[in-house]
């Protein structure tokens, strides 16, 4: 999947204040025993992602923005009740907020 960011930071889009844009990670079908597992199956488990730009920050009360807790590249898991699904040349990303995000996976 083509990668809407570059590392000089520049993107065809560009998330706004605590808004993160990530690329989900793509679910494998599963079999048990020949029994196709459909990936319904999966759905109240936290999703992972890869963050593909960030916004600069919620704006607080003393003008100040709040940095965020993630970077491009980071691999996260998020709430799967945040997102805002787009589609980008026939290639699918969400929207998420900051306080979505419940951890960042380490390599």
């Amino acid at each position: 999947m083509p990668n809407p960011s570059t590392s000089s930071g520049s993107s065809k889009i560009q998330p706004v204040n605590d808004y993160i844009l990530i690329e989900p990670e793509k679910a494998e079908e599963k079999t048990a025993s020949g029994i196709f597992i459909p990936d319904t199956a999966d759905k109240e488990k936290p999703q992972k992602a890869t963050v593909i730009a960030v916004g600069p920050g919620k704006l607080g009360k003393d003008g100040a923005r709040k940095a965020l807790s993630v970077k491009v590249d980071d691999s996260i898991l998020y709430s799967k009740y945040g997102p805002t699904e787009v589609k980008l040349d026939a290639d699918e990303y969400f929207f998420i907020q900051d306080s979505d995000v419940i951890a960042i996976l380490r390599k």
